[in-house]
């Protein structure tokens, strides 16, 4: 895929970077279950093995095997069993820390996993966000250059101190002041933090 669209991805799903990798197993598993309907006319008196086998086997593999052979082969002490997708139930399992869908060959795997630096980065896209609403609120015009003045909040301060840059560069700010002041004022709720 190329930079293009990897870019519009990453910008329209709010996501900090999209990576192809050629195997999900790092970020979901598979469960299997027989279908009633069809294994029990055909194993009956094995459906109890038949469930305690699918319970315990890795279920990436069992899903590779399922992909490449087209069914899954079971010996229980000679009795043969083989089983094709008409004859399983599958469910993605999700692994900790990754949130994935799988539909038609496609696996889309977020990792959830919140790191201190995205935890920043998100109250940062807050902060643009209110100062924004705030902006259109004054009337200012798109290329009006501002003065930010931060209050009641010693660590959203100097978490924009920080970030100043972002901040600046995506609302025109030219100073933070952390005291009040400004002809609009307003109190917000930034992820549970208190600000003005």
């Amino acid at each position: 895929m190329s930079e293009f669209y990897r870019e519009i991805i990453e910008d329209e799903l709010n996501v900090e970077k999209v990576e192809f990798v050629p195997d999900v197993s790092e970020f979901s598993s598979y469960s299997f279950k027989p279908q009633l309907k069809t294994v029990g006319p055909k194993y009956g008196k094995l459906l109890g093995k038949i469930k305690a086998a699918l319970s315990e086997i890795d279920g990436n593999k069992a899903m590779n095997e399922l992909e490449s052979t087209g069914a899954l082969h079971f010996d229980f002490d000679g009795d043969k069993v083989e089983l094709t997708r008409d004859d399983l139930l599958i469910d993605v399992q999700q692994k900790a820390g990754y949130y994935s869908v799988a539909d038609n060959g496609t696996t889309v795997a977020l990792d959830t996993n919140l790191t201190p630096e995205l935890i920043e980065e998100g109250y940062v896209r807050e902060i643009i966000s209110k100062i924004q609403t705030m902006r259109k609120e004054a009337n200012f015009n798109v290329v009006d250059h501002i003065t930010v003045y931060v209050s009641g909040n010693d660590n959203i301060a100097q978490l924009m101190a920080r970030n100043f840059d972002e901040i600046s560069h995506d609302t025109l700010t030219d100073s933070i002041e952390n005291n009040e002041g400004g002809e609009l004022s307003k109190e917000w709720d930034i992820n549970n933090e208190k600000v003005t």
